[in-house]
């Protein structure tokens, strides 16, 4: 009887001694690299699409400026990285200036295609993001310009010639080079700033007159600055 639960004694204690051996390699944790290769996960292409409305032009067009200017702008998402954009616009001037009198009158539609990037697209969490971005804007119009007349100095300055141009065709286009922030206000609506540097590439003058507002660019120069503020709503799919 004692040979025999001596036996079982042995048994036992060679039964425990394998199963604490074996315990490590049943519940071992996994390695570093199989837990990054788990927690590494493949961001979407497609992350959704937004619409957005300027209304800085508005506003200040409400406030009695001469130049209205607005836009509705649409963005697709790929990989909270690039953002494509396309932003279509009406600009209209109704203005005289003071200096030199003239009046000058257009309204047209613009264009502008680019591309922005997200700065902080690893920050997946933040409610919004910042951006620099690209535009190639374009534009196709006609606007009137009248003045006071002016007088002939081939008869003495006795006949006046009046300076009137109306229905002349131009046309133009520029680069804007910009930064701004998007962030999320409640929901699926958000608002988003922008300071952009638009630089003219090409416009279109006459003999006796030349356009001194461009639609989607604003006043005729080299180049120019310009805030812009976006109330944008991201669509649900």
């Amino acid at each position: 009887m004692k040979k025999r639960i001596s036996e079982f004694i042995s048994q036992l204690l060679i039964a425990s001694s394998l199963l604490l051996i074996s315990a490590p390699a049943t519940g071992q944790t996994p390695s570093p690299t199989k837990v990054k290769k788990e927690e590494k996960k493949e961001t979407p292409l497609y992350q959704g699409t937004a619409v957005g409305l300027e209304i800085a032009g508005l506003a200040s067009h409400l406030l009695g400026s001469d130049i209205l200017s607005s836009e509705i702008q649409i963005q697709s998402n790929l990989k909270n990285r690039f953002l494509p954009v396309l932003e279509i616009g009406y600009g209209k001037a109704d203005a005289i200036n003071d200096g030199t009198n003239l009046h000058y009158k257009t309204s047209a539609p613009f264009f502008r295609i680019g591309m922005d990037y997200n700065i902080m697209y690893k920050k997946t969490h933040l409610p919004g993001y910042l951006y620099v971005g690209l535009r190639y804007g374009m534009t196709s119009f006609s606007y009137d310009v009248d003045g006071p007349a002016m007088t002939d100095p081939n008869y003495g300055g006795l006949i006046e010639v009046p300076y009137s141009y109306h229905g002349q065709k131009s046309n133009a286009s520029w680069l804007e080079g910009l930064v701004g922030i998007k962030v999320k206000i409640y929901k699926s609506f958000c608002m988003g700033w922008s300071v952009r540097y638009k630089m003219r590439m090409s416009v279109k003058n006459h003999e006796n007159s030349e356009p001194w507002y461009i639609p989607g660019f604003g006043k005729n120069a080299g180049s120019s600055f310009n805030l812009m503020y976006h109330l944008i709503y991201n669509l649900p799919f």
